[in-house]
C-alpha cells in the first residue's frame, strides 16, 4: 500500500488521482473535512469521482506521531508532499515545525516501519546558491548558509537534510525540486494566486526568472522515480526557466485580458514590501511580499533540467503552453 501525505494539496491530490489510475492502493492523510471537500471537487473536475471513494483516508498531522502510527500501518511506499508554504517572516516557527520536524517524523516512521522507498516533494527554493562565475543552478549547486534565504527556503532545505539522514540510516529516498507548479483546482493558494491576481487586474510584472512545470509532469516524475531503481538522488523538476514577465503575460493571454501591464522596477518592489509590512503590522494581516521575495523577483536565475531529461523516459510539456490553457479555463472552473 502507498501512503500520500499532503494529499489535499495541488500536487498530492493530482498524485492520488495518478496513482489510482495506475491501480495502486492508496492511503492518504488529511487534516480537516474542508480540505477533503476541496480535493473531492478536483476529482469531480476530472470526472474521476468514483476513484475518490477508493482512497483510505486517515485523519492525521505529520507533527502528530500518535496519528502517524495509524497511518503507517501496512504501508510499503511513501510520497511525502505535506508542507507549510509561506513567505511571511511571522510564520517561521510553523514553517520549521511542519517542514523540518514533520519531515523528520516521516523519515523516522519510514525507518521504523521498513518502508521500501520515500519520495519527497521539495522545492527549487531549497537548491544551492550560485557563485559569481556560475550561471545555472543544478542539483549539485552548493547551499551557502552565509547568504540570506527565506524562512520557507531554509525549512525546505532542512527537510532535505532529514531525507539525507534517513538515507544514511538505510532508507531509499528520492527528492524532487519543482519550480512553480501549475495546475487547476487550487486557485487561492500557490500558483493559483497568480491566476487570481491577474484575473483581478493586477498590473505589474518584473524581469526576474523562475522555473515552471505542469502538475501532471510533477506527479509522473514522482511515480517514475518511486518505481525505478534510482535512490539517493534529487532532481530539479522544471519544464523551462522563464521571466515573470513572460509567465504573467501568458496567463493574461489565457484569461483574455487586454489591459497594459507595467514594469515594477526594483525601487517599486522595495517600497512595496516595506508598505506591506506596515499594513500587516497595523491590521494583523499576512504579508504578501517579504524583503527576500522582493529581491528574488529581479534575479535572473536559470534552473537546469538536464538531469531529469536524461533520467525520465517521457517529455515534459511546455509550462507556458500549459499556463495558457489554464488561463483559458480559469473563469468558469474556479474552485
Amino acid at each position: 500500500m502507498v501512503l500520500v501525505t499532503g494529499a489535499t494539496g495541488l500536487v498530492g491530490a493530482h498524485l492520488v488521482i495518478h496513482l489510482l489510475e495506475q491501480k495502486e492502493t492508496v492511503r492518504a492523510i488529511y487534516r480537516n473535512p474542508a480540505s477533503l471537500q476541496k480535493t473531492k471537487a478536483l476529482f469531480d473536475y476530472y470526472h474521476k469521482s468514483a476513484l475518490f471513494d477508493s482512497i483510505d483516508w486517515v485523519l492525521a498531522d505529520i507533527t502528530d506521531v500518535f496519528a502517524l502510527e495509524v497511518a503507517f500501518d501496512q504501508i510499503d511506499y511513501v510520497y511525502h508532499g505535506a508542507a507549510c508554504i509561506s513567505f511571511d517572516p511571522t510564520d517561521e516557527k510553523i514553517l520549521r515545525k511542519t517542514n523540518i520536524e514533520g519531515t523528520a517524523n516521516i523519515v523516522n516512521f519510514c525507518l521504523s516501519h521498513h518502508i521500501k522507498k520515500l519520495c519527497h516533494v521539495s522545492s527549487i527554493a531549497a537548491l544551492g546558491d550560485l557563485k559569481e562565475y556560475e550561471t545555472t543552478v543544478t542539483e549539485t549547486t552548493e547551499w551557502n548558509p552565509e547568504l540570506a534565504h527565506s524562512d520557507y527556503a531554509i525549512s525546505k532545505y532542512g527537510a532535505e537534510m532529514e531525507l539525507w539522514r534517513g538515507q544514511q540510516e538505510g532508507l531509499n529516498v528520492v527528492i524532487v525540486n519543482p519550480g512553480i507548479i501549475l495546475g487547476p483546482g487550487f486557485w487561492h493558494t500557490g500558483s493559483g494566486l497568480l491566476f487570481k491576481k491577474m484575473a483581478s487586474g493586477f498590473p505589474f510584472y518584473t524581469k526576474g526568472t523562475t522555473g515552471i512545470v505542469s502538475v501532471h509532469d510533477v506527479v509522473k516524475a514522482m511515480h517514475f522515480l518511486m518505481n525505478s531503481p534510482i535512490s539517493g538522488e534529487g532532481f530539479i523538476i522544471v519544464s523551462e526557466t522563464v521571466t515573470y514577465e513572460k509567465l504573467l503575460e501568458t496567463i493574461r493571454n489565457g484569461l483574455r485580458l487586454h489591459t497594459k501591464m507595467r514594469y515594477a522596477q526594483p525601487w517599486l518592489t522595495e517600497l512595496y514590501w516595506r508598505w506591506d509590512g506596515v499594513l500587516a503590522f497595523l491590521f494583523g494581516k499576512k504579508k504578501e511580499l517579504s524583503k527576500i521575495m522582493a529581491h528574488s523577483l529581479h534575479q535572473t536565475t536559470v534552473y537546469s533540467n538536464e538531469k531529469r531529461i536524461g533520467a525520465f523516459p517521457f517529455e515534459f510539456e511546455s509550462g507556458l503552453e500549459y499556463a495558457l490553457k489554464l488561463g483559458s479555463t480559469y473563469p468558469k472552473n474556479r474552485m
